[in-house]
This record gives C-alpha cells, sequence and structure tokens, in this order.
C-alpha cells in the first residue's frame, strides 16, 4: 500500500512540476464587473447579456447575465485587453474596447453602463425554453425529474421507477435491464446508505431532492468495474447560478409524507450549497403467508402466517463548499449524512413440526455520513487537468429484538445488532488532450473497507432470567481493499466518428474473521485481480442521427451480508447464511444503439447480448438442524436454509426503447420498453437442486406516460408501470406494477406549484408473490400491503438569480466507488440481521 501511495504522489509532483515549468505567464486572475441601467428610466436592466471576447476579437470567451440590480461580473479574467459587449432584445448592442486589466490591478470595475433603446424597441418580449425529460447522450441516457411533475411527494424509489430500462420492487430494489448487480451513485460519488441497504436509501430520500438521473449500460474503463448491469448516478438539485437561490417542497399523503428545503450561494469564487430533507411513513399493517410443500406428497411441511405493524421515518441532509482560487486551481469539500429509523412489531402463526405463536419487536436506526474533499489542478493547455479526490464513508447500525413465544420449550430472546462501516477512498485521475483527435485519461484508486458486526442473543431460562446465547451470538470483522488503476484514450475523427478505448485492472484483497463460541467459523481470505477492457465506437449522422457499437467487461463482488457464514436462526423454520467463498461474478456484454431527434420527438433504441459467468443468487437447501430447547434438551428439525452461491452462468438477449411524441399540441406521450431474455446454465453441483430444464424466459420492463397541458398552468398527467417476475435458476420473485395519476398547477410566475397525486386508485392492498422450487420442495410467500394512497405535494423556489453562461467550465468533482453487488432490503454492513 506505501509502495501506491507512493507511486501516486510522485506521480502527482512529476506532472504538477511539467506544467508549472512549461506553462509560464502569470497565474494571477481577475473580474470584469460593472452596473447595467437604461438610459431613459434610469432603471437596472435586468437578465441583460454582457459578453467577453479579446480586445478587436470575434469570438467570445465567457458571458454572463445581469441580475435583477443590473450587476455583472465576468470573473477568472486573466491580466490583458479585452472588449465587453452589452445586448438585450430592443436594445442595440453596446461595445467597450479596450478593457484593461493588469497583474497589479486583475480587477476592473467598468461602473455605470448605460444603454439607450432602440427606435424599434419591442413593447414585450417573452421566451420560454423547455428541457426534454428524457436526454440520449453519446454516454449515458439521462431523466430530467425536475421537468416532470408526476414524481413530487415520492421518494428515489418513485423517480427511480420511470427512468429507461430501470425497475423497483416494492421493497425499493432496485434493478437495470432486469439485472440487480447495478452500481448507484448520489451526484458521482458513492454512499454509505446506499452500500447498507439500496431498498432503504431510497425510501429516505425525497424525491423533490433529485434534479436528474443517468443511466450509463457500458461504462468505459474509466469507471470502477463493479455492477454487471451498469450505473446508476442520481444527481441532487444545486443550481450552478450567482446569487442566494433556493426552493421549499413537500407533500402529505395517506402514505406517506415528506419535506425538502435547499439553499445555494454562490459569490464570486466561493460556492455554498445545502440540503436538508425528510418523509414519514404512517403505520402500515402488512400480510405474510409462507408455506413449504413437498413435490413429493404434495403436503404442506410447514407454513408460517404473520401480521407486521411497521413504522419508519427519516432524514437526509447536505453541505457543499467549493472555492476557485483562479482559473487553474479549485477545491471543494461537502458531506452528505443521513439517518432511518423503522420498527415493527407483530406476530407469526407456525406450523409444521409444532404449532406456536412467535411474536417479534424489531427495531432499527442506522445512518451515517460521506465526507469528501478534492483539489483540481488545471494547466494552460485546454483540457489538461489533474484531480486528487478522497472520501470517508461511515454508517452505524442498532437493530434492537425482542422475541416471545407461547410454548414454554422455546426460550424467549432479547438483544440485537450493533455494526460499524468504515470505507476510505482515495484517487487520482489525469485527462490530458494530445492534440484535436487524441485525448488521454489515466488514473489510480485506492478504495479500503473495514467493518465490524457484533451480534448478541440473551434467551430466557427456566428462572425467567436472560442468559447470554453463545450460539446464537455472533462477531464478525471483515477487510475488503481494492487496487486499481486506468487508462483510456479517445479519438475524435473527421465525419463525426468517435472512438474510445480503454483497459483497467483491480486487484481485490479480502480477510473476514467471524467469532462464535459454539460454532468454530475458521476465518478466510480469498483475492483475484481482474483485466477490464471496454470499447466504443459512434457516428453521427446528419439530422441529430447517432449509432453507437459498444463492449464492456465488468465484475460484481459479493458484498458483506452474501459473504457472513454466521447462520442466523432467529426464525427456526427460515433461516440465512453467508458464504466467504464466493467468486464475483464476470459479464461480457456487446450494445449496438441508435437514437435521433426529429423536431419534438426523440428516438432511442439498442439490441446487446451480455453473457455472465459465475451468477451470484441466493440457493435454497432444506437441511436438518438441531438446536437446545428451553428444557435443555435436543431438537432436530427440517428448515429451509437460504444461502449464497455461484450457481452457474447465463446468456441474455435483449432491446431496449424509448420514445417521446407530441402528436397534437399540449400532448405528450413517452413510452419505455426493455426486453430480455433469462437463459441460466447450472454448475453441476447445483443441477438436482433446479427446476429450470434449460428453459429460456422472456423478462419485461415496460413504462407508459401521457401529459398534457391546459389553459392557466394546469398539467394533467398520468403513467403506469409493467414489469415481469424477476426469476432466478430456482424460481421467481414478484413483479411489480403500478399507475399513477396527477395534476398540477403552476402559479407565482411559475415559481410556486400545488398538485395532487393518486396512486393505484383501484387497488388498496398489493399482493407480492414469490416461489422457489429446489426440486423437493416447492416454497410459496405471499406478501400484502396497504398500497393506495392520495397525495397533495407543493413547491416553491425563490431568489432571482444570474445562471452561469459558460457551463462547461464546471468541474466534474469526487470519487466514485461504483462497487459491490449488494442485495435486497438487508443491511450490508450489519451480516447478521
Amino acid at each position: 500500500m506505501k509502495r501506491i501511495f507512493t507511486f501516486i504522489f510522485l506521480l502527482a509532483i512529476a506532472i504538477t512540476a511539467q506544467a508549472q515549468m512549461g506553462g509560464g505567464g502569470s497565474t494571477v486572475v481577475g473580474r470584469i464587473s460593472g452596473n447595467v441601467i437604461d438610459s431613459l428610466t434610469k432603471k437596472p436592466l435586468d437578465y441583460a447579456t454582457v459578453t467577453l471576447y479579446r480586445s478587436k476579437g470575434k469570438v467570445p470567451l465567457n458571458g454572463v447575465l445581469t441580475d435583477e440590480k443590473g450587476n455583472f461580473k465576468l470573473n477568472n479574467v486573466a491580466p490583458g485587453n479585452y472588449k465587453v459587449t452589452v445586448t438585450f432584445i430592443g436594445y442595440p448592442t453596446k461595445t467597450f474596447d479596450p478593457i484593461k486589466t493588469t497583474p497589479e490591478k486583475p480587477d476592473n470595475n467598468m461602473g455605470t453602463v448605460i444603454v439607450s433603446p432602440g427606435a424599434n424597441a419591442l413593447k414585450e418580449v417573452q421566451v420560454t425554453g423547455t428541457q426534454s425529460v428524457i436526454e440520449n447522450k453519446i454516454d449515458k441516457m439521462v431523466y430530467n425529474a425536475e421537468k416532470d411533475a408526476t414524481v413530487s411527494g415520492g421518494n428515489a424509489g418513485d423517480v427511480l421507477r420511470k427512468v429507461p430500462m430501470v425497475a423497483v420492487d416494492q421493497d425499493g430494489n432496485v434493478s437495470l435491464r432486469g439485472s440487480q448487480n447495478v452500481k448507484i451513485l448520489i451526484n458521482g460519488r458513492p454512499s454509505g446508505a446506499v452500500a447498507s441497504s439500496v431498498g432503504d436509501a431510497m425510501k429516505m430520500m425525497p424525491a423533490d431532492q433529485i434534479k436528474s438521473v443517468e443511466v450509463i449500460t457500458s461504462p468505459s474503463a474509466k469507471y470502477d468495474a463493479e455492477g454487471t448491469a451498469g450505473i446508476i448516478n442520481i444527481i441532487t438539485k444545486k443550481k450552478d447560478v450567482s446569487g442566494v437561490s433556493g426552493s421549499i417542497s413537500g407533500g402529505l399523503g395517506t402514505r406517506q409524507n415528506n419535506g425538502n428545503a435547499n439553499l445555494n450561494v454562490n459569490k464570486n469564487r466561493l460556492s455554498v450549497s445545502g440540503n436538508f430533507g425528510g418523509n414519514l411513513t404512517w403505520p402500515q399493517t402488512s400480510n405474510i403467508n409462507n408455506y413449504s410443500t413437498s413435490l413429493a406428497t404434495g403436503d404442506v411441511v410447514n407454513q408460517q402466517i404473520g401480521t407486521t405493524r411497521t413504522k419508519r421515518y427519516a432524514y437526509v441532509g447536505s453541505g457543499n463548499v467549493a472555492y476557485d482560487f483562479n482559473d487553474k486551481n479549485s477545491v471543494s469539500t461537502g458531506i452528505r449524512f443521513n439517518n432511518t429509523q423503522f420498527s415493527t412489531e407483530g406476530f407469526t402463526d407456525n406450523s409444521g413440526f409444532r404449532n406456536y405463536v412467535q411474536n417479534n419487536n424489531t427495531t432499527t436506526d442506522f445512518g451515517g455520513f460521506d465526507w469528501n474533499a478534492d483539489y483540481t489542478r488545471k494547466f494552460k493547455k485546454e483540457g489538461e487537468e489533474l484531480t486528487f479526490a478522497g472520501q470517508w464513508s461511515y454508517g452505524k447500525t442498532n437493530t434492537d429484538i425482542d422475541a416471545f413465544y407461547n410454548l414454554p420449550i422455546f426460550k424467549n430472546q432479547q438483544g440485537g445488532n450493533n455494526a460499524l462501516n468504515n470505507e476510505y477512498t482515495g484517487q487520482l485521475d489525469y485527462a490530458l488532450p494530445i492534440n484535436k483527435v487524441i485525448k488521454l485519461e489515466a488514473g489510480g484508486k485506492l478504495i479500503s473497507r473495514k467493518i465490524n458486526s457484533d451480534y448478541e442473543i440473551f434467551g430466557q431460562g427456566v428462572d425467567g432470567n436472560y442468559v447470554f446465547d453463545k450460539e446464537a451470538s455472533n462477531t464478525y470483522d471483515y477487510s475488503q481493499d481494492v487496487y486499481s488503476g486506468y487508462t483510456v484514450l479517445s479519438f475524435q475523427f473527421k465525419n463525426s466518428v468517435g472512438l474510445q478505448a480503454g483497459a483497467r485492472v483491480e486487484n481485490t484483497q479480502i480477510d473476514g474473521t467471524s467469532s462464535n463460541f459454539v460454532t468454530a467459523l475458521p476465518p478466510f481470505s480469498n483475492s483475484y485481480t481482474n483485466f477490464i477492457p471496454s470499447f466504443a465506437i459512434s457516428k453521427t449522422f446528419k439530422k441529430s442521427q447517432t449509432v453507437k457499437l459498444s463492449y464492456s467487461k465488468r465484475i460484481q463482488r459479493p458484498s458483506l451480508q452474501f459473504l457472513n457464514p454466521f447462520r442466523n436462526t432467529s426464525n427456526l423454520q427460515y433461516q440465512t447464511q453467508g458464504n466467504p467463498y464466493l467468486s464475483p461474478e464476470i459479464s461480457q456484454s456487446v450494445e449496438l444503439n441508435y437514437s435521433t431527434f426529429i423536431k419534438s420527438s426523440v428516438i432511442n433504441a439498442s439490441i446487446y447480448y451480455r453473457h455472465t459467468d459465475d451468477i451470484i443468487e441466493s440457493f435454497l437447501t432444506q437441511p436438518e438442524y438441531s438446536y437446545v430447547d428451553a428444557n435443555g434438551q435436543t431438537q432436530t428439525i427440517q428448515t429451509n436454509l437460504t444461502s449464497y452461491q455461484n450457481t452457474g452462468n447465463n446468456n441474455s438477449f435483449g432491446g431496449s426503447f424509448f420514445g417521446q411524441v407530441i402528436p397534437v399540441k399540449n400532448l405528450t406521450l413517452r413510452t419505455s420498453i426493455n426486453l430480455f431474455s433469462y437463459k441460466p446454465t447450472a454448475s453441476s453441483q447445483f443441477q438436482d437442486a433446479t427446476t429450470q430444464e434449460n428453459k429460456t424466459y422472456l423478462q419485461y420492463n415496460i413504462f407508459g406516460q401521457g401529459s398534457y397541458n391546459l389553459p392557466k398552468n394546469l398539467v394533467i398527467e398520468t403513467f403506469a408501470i409493467f414489469n415481469a417476475p424477476r426469476r432466478t435458476l430456482q424460481g421467481r420473485y414478484p413483479s411489480f406494477n403500478m399507475w399513477v395519476i396527477s395534476m398540477s398547477k403552476q402559479f407565482m410566475q411559475k415559481r410556486a406549484k400545488i398538485g395532487v397525486n393518486v396512486i393505484d386508485p383501484f387497488n388498496e392492498v398489493k399482493h407480492f408473490d414469490s416461489q422457489v422450487n429446489n426440486g423437493t420442495s416447492l416454497v410459496n410467500t405471499n406478501f400484502a400491503l396497504p398500497f393506495r394512497s392520495v397525495g397533495v405535494n407543493f413547491s416553491w423556489s425563490f431568489g432571482k438569480m444570474n445562471f452561469n453562461a459558460n457551463p462547461q467550465q464546471k468541474k466534474k468533482r469526487g470519487v466514485n466507488n461504483d462497487d459491490l453487488k449488494s442485495g435486497g432490503d438487508n443491511n450490508g454492513g450489519t451480516g447478521n440481521q
């Protein structure tokens, strides 16, 4: 590790020294400012365009809009002679040349700039523009959530359900093109909350915090190799504007309530932003029915029927500070914190080897923070850039458990799980445009994860006192270090042809120790190195038509809940256990994509093939299990044990389509369809415990939406989602369908909005059915929970702002840990829950 850090440090010094030696010139920068007023009314002109050129030049260097007081500031201006023009609709352009700045006096205040209206001044001019809800870019699909009225009042899961190629199930688990092996980032960075539990992280984030969602199905070698299906990057709201701005939003509903507020302050070279939001779910009662049937006799072997009442609340906050010392050097730092608490109380009526009732009360509180900092150094050559970035993610989970039985032979239990998760990341990235055709990108990275889980259970003895249960308790320590480096070459040829080729190498080191006082669980270690190539070629034709062919290789490392070898027996009939000897999934995919824009219509279509080796799936067996009851007697039962295995490989052919059309004025229709095959081939040791018989299953995700603009800023929208059941080697898991109707109205010059959402008006309760067949038994699960809801939402934006006229200058900061296979709604940092 010391060698890697030494290498990165020396590389950074060498690059920086070379750039400073070759750069030459002064690094002092200043600003040009002034105040624009009307010559007749003497009132300030807001939203006038101020443009900066070289003296006598014709190519604009920078530009801004004046604020409500007519003020403007052009920042990061190097010493020299410039030309400044002021334009406004109905006014002739006014030019000032030369405007001088020097190293001794880098700032030039032009004072009051007086402009006169032209002879043919327009009486009234209204300029409007609409950003498409879906944008198809060369390397990703972008869903602009803030432009979609139907996402207000929900959470991140509700937003992702509307993103092309993405599906979200009833627990908030996210899949891309049918695979849950997807890496979710927030503002380009990993999140400790997402690593612990994808479902809970999506539920805790208010929809009103989200600006857009980026979907990358064929990442280049620059990205971490983790996530066989691709990357989903959630962008939160943060305006790149000068001045003070912000918004407040919220919603009240029959199922959940939420609120969100954000504030942005951009002053000269300093940018500060903050955000806070949360949600509260009304208590919900769900019902579950588990039963196992023998395939040989058709008899029900055991059954659990239960009811659970759940209460949940969560909040998320963030703060960021960025400062540009000059046009070459900038720093930024930010922190994002989160907390969720949910409590459940209920019972299960068990029948099978013994009839008994189990009452459970569980409270889980988990939270943490992600702190990041980075430094960016730009060089004299346009596009040459060096970035250092670091991040510390911290997570803590506390779970309290109470279990009581109506039969005295079972031990009543109390206890819980305390877990800590620390992740440290260091990253260096360097970009160099070699010439107009070739661009080089290279970098290195280290991710170090340290996880501790302390699971303690106390059983009630015959004297009524609770005694530490050695067999049911466990302490687990886990560490994972990932070392990686990459190189990417991009070529932009004539005739709008682009080519990108890259390679990445990742080395993974894993160590784990599980301490149980009764069961001897040996420590384990593992290491592996992966070579990850990537390739893409694209061609853009006239009329905005683009064709792209890409190849990518990805891996999926198992996270803690897949690896922890401790056997969780809190539910005697349905137990779970991890597998520390899992290998990572390896997938290779080829994709052909076509996109075009025809006036207001958007079409994006792709076909793809993906081959995956060493699939990681849950696997059901039914071994016998022996335990000591409250009377000290040994009991042996047949139980349902779910573990995780590398079950085999899969070949999948698929196609996706997205289209948007405006058939008549004010009506917009959008649809997204993803079809793909699932055809697993089991490894020899698992063939007897599977029932797929080499079948091919057609999977689908379908989304359709329509919106209509009525007079007086009224909008009516509706959308529907249809997903096929998720398949595994042993069975199927629930499908998810939903229908939403909404109406909203904008007022206060479109700064405020109020709306009403209705979710599934004809389904008060939704049922989710799954079925697992291990060759000897059929295990069915029916889960039902309240779903229909009606809600009112509102939003208000404030602040009159001066938008940055040169967004290309904005820097993409931070680390990107596209990492780890996370599963279900398990708390990945806890291990023993």
